[in-house]
Parts: C-alpha cells; structure tokens; sequence
C-alpha cells in the first residue's frame, strides 16, 4: 500500500525482489513474444497505441492518498495487439514529513486471455519512486485478474502479490479485491469495489470505494468516488474522501 505510515528505513533485501523482477522478465520476454508472433499473423491485428491524462483532486490507491490529498496530474501510454498489452503510467506524489519523493512512475506488461467464460489479466506491474536514496519504495507486483458478464452488470476479482513492498524491504504484501460495475443509463457507468491488504509486518486493512463516471464525449469522462480505509488510526491518508477526477483517452 503505498502510504507513507508504513515507511521504514532498512536495508535492502534482495532475494524476494529478484525473484519477482525474474518472473517479471519472463512475463516481459512471453508478451514481447507474443506481440511479436500476433503481428506476424496474416490475420492479427495491427498493434495499437493509446495514450491517457487525467487531473483529480487527490491521487488515491487503494484507498490511501498518495498526494497529502492535493491535486494530482497524470498520464499514460499504452500498447496493445491482440491479448497482449504493456503501457507506462506517472504521476505526481507528496508524502508527509520530510520526504522529498515527487513522482511514481509504473510499467506494466501482461497478458488478457479470453477462456472458461472469463476474461483474464496476468501480468507484473513495477513502480517507482524518485526516492531519497535511504528509503527503498520501488516494489514489483504479480497480478492476476478475472471478470465476466453477469446481466447486466460486469463482477470480477483480482489478487496482487509483492515479496518486497513498499517502504518495507522485509515485508511480504498480497492485495485482494472484489469489484463490480454496471451502466443503469447511457454514458453513465456506476462501480465499486471491496479490498483488502495484507502486509506481513501486521499492517493490515480493509478498504474500499463507490462512485459514478459519466462520459462526456468518446474521450472525454469525469467520475466521482468515495474512499475508504477501516485503520484511520494509520494517519490522514487512510481516512475517508471523496475525489473528483477528469479523464481523457486518446
């Protein structure tokens, strides 16, 4: 959970991050792979490119705040070809204290296959930080997702799982979250979802969010959310919010 209650200083323990930065590369050279093979196929499509930006007025992940609860700008860039995607997304960050930390920056690659009657996402997520050099907030997640149609709603899960997290060099880390969403008129798109983080140094919490999107144009959606944690006793950022944002994809 990228939250700066949960910092601590320590060394760098290398074996549980390699070994997710190897899967990771393995995940990286089988999408390279595949994106290179689907292009080749008479009948594949041709790769697309998509790029995003949004402004809103706080950058929350997983329920906590990553900007003290000010204004965040992002963007993003995204490949896709067939079940094949990989992308690059920033933004800008504040932590409390002392912490001169600014920008996160995270890449990502993963596959989407179509099987079982679900829709499946396996892929790793690195994110980085322009850290001072005594933390040690760059982590790596391995991710698996499912999703289906269910009426008209669409229902799906997912799990996240990082042997080094955030801020805690020690500290084994898996996210589980259930989610939902559903249009109840044109434009409008109505969703929510349910988590929980598990950290091994006890850390735990529950979190969770609702809210509505309305699109605009075919590019253009705003959406409005409330967020909230059951450890407020953490800090400021784990507390409840609600947070407006403007998107934009192109």
């Amino acid at each position: 959970m990228k939250a700066q209650s949960m910092t601590r200083k320590s060394p760098f323990k290398g074996s549980g991050k390699n070994d997710v930065w190897f899967a990771g590369a393995c995940l990286i050279a089988l999408v390279v792979w595949g994106l290179a093979s689907h292009a080749d196929a008479q009948d594949a499509e041709r790769p697309r490119w998509s790029a995003n930006g949004a402004v809103a007025s706080d950058y929350v992940f997983r329920g906590v705040s990553q900007t003290e609860e000010d204004v965040a700008v992002s963007a993003g860039l995204d490949l896709t070809n067939g079940p094949f995607y990989a992308g690059a997304w920033a933004s800008n960050v504040s932590f409390a204290g002392d912490d001169d930390t600014g920008i996160e920056a995270d890449l990502y690659t993963g596959v989407r296959p179509e099987f079982a009657g679900f829709n499946w996402d396996f892929g790793v997520v690195g994110y980085l930080y322009d850290e001072p050099g005594a933390l040690d907030y760059d982590y790596v997640e391995l991710k698996a997702a499912a999703s289906r149609a269910v009426g008209p709603a669409t229902v799906g899960a997912a799990v996240y799982w990082s042997p080094d997290f955030f801020g805690a060099t020690e500290d084994e880390a898996t996210y589980v979250e259930a989610n939902a969403a559903f249009s109840p008129a044109d434009r409008w798109t109505v969703s929510g979802a349910l988590g929980r983080q598990f950290v091994s140094s006890d850390l735990d919490y529950t979190t969770w969010n609702l809210g509505a999107a309305f699109a605009l144009t075919d590019t253009l959606a705003i959406d409005v959310r409330y967020h909230d944690t059951d450890e407020h006793d953490f800090g400021d950022a784990y507390g409840g919010r609600a947070v407006a944002s403007l998107k934009a994809t192109f």
